[in-house]
């Protein structure tokens, strides 16, 4: 079997949408009464919770009320749908060349995974997206309790494909230490800086586009002697 190949989702496969994100945020507090920029300031806070806590109807009513905002159910589901809508859309706008890159490995007898350290929209929307039907496995932090760089969710992933972590090839922009936690875990790691340069410090190998990754997993893998 070719190594498995884990990849993050955000500035990995698809633009992370970060200034769309906070327009969207900020037009969902208008929507629940609340002032934009205390929403989107505690949407940033409050990223970690949101990864491994907290859903979207959850998130909305937490949040606005901490501002004094008492929202409607209405209110909710609609500010809700807007924040699903996002996901939809960013995990839509993935590009028809990382789509072949995929493929590409897929046809070499690569087993793919994914990592996200994401909210529950993204997970939610992920399975009508193009790139769900090309991985084998999904592993997002907002269903599993666990977020990069916990050594555990890179094992997770591991045992979901049935293999190792020192098996698998793990691909990033590098943001929350992704990198480094996986290297920790005995994973090959390689960088992506073609969406964004997020961990220019890191000192392993790095492709500015992702087509490169294919012929790069196609040489032989270097096995280190043991020291005498």
């Amino acid at each position: 079997m070719s190594r498995p190949v884990i990849f993050d989702l955000f500035h990995t496969l698809v633009q992370g949408a970060d200034e769309e994100r906070d327009r969207v945020v900020g037009e969902m507090a208008l929507m629940v009464g609340v002032a934009p920029a205390e929403l989107v300031a505690a949407y940033h806070a409050t990223w970690r919770d949101r990864l491994v806590r907290w859903d979207v109807e959850e998130t909305i009513r937490l949040l606005a009320g901490r501002f004094g905002g008492a929202p409607t159910d209405e209110q909710v589901t609609r500010a809700g749908e807007h924040r699903r809508a996002l996901a939809r859309r960013v995990l839509g706008s993935v590009s028809a060349a990382t789509l072949d890159v995929l493929d590409a490995l897929r046809a070499h007898g690569h087993p793919l995974a994914l990592i996200s350290n994401a909210t529950s929209d993204t997970a939610e929307a992920w399975p009508r997206s193009p790139l769900a039907q090309r991985f084998d496995v999904a592993v997002f932090s907002c269903d599993v309790g666990l977020a990069k760089p916990d050594p555990a969710i890179y094992h997770l992933a591991a045992e979901r494909l049935g293999v190792r972590p020192a098996d698998c090839v793990f691909v990033g922009d590098g943001a929350d230490g992704e990198l480094a936690g996986a290297a920790a875990v005995g994973m090959t790691v390689f960088r992506t800086t073609e969406h964004n340069d997020t961990d220019p410090g890191w000192g392993g190998p790095a492709f500015a586009t992702l087509g490169d990754l294919p012929a790069v997993l196609r040489q032989p893998v270097k096995v280190m002697e043991p020291a005498e």
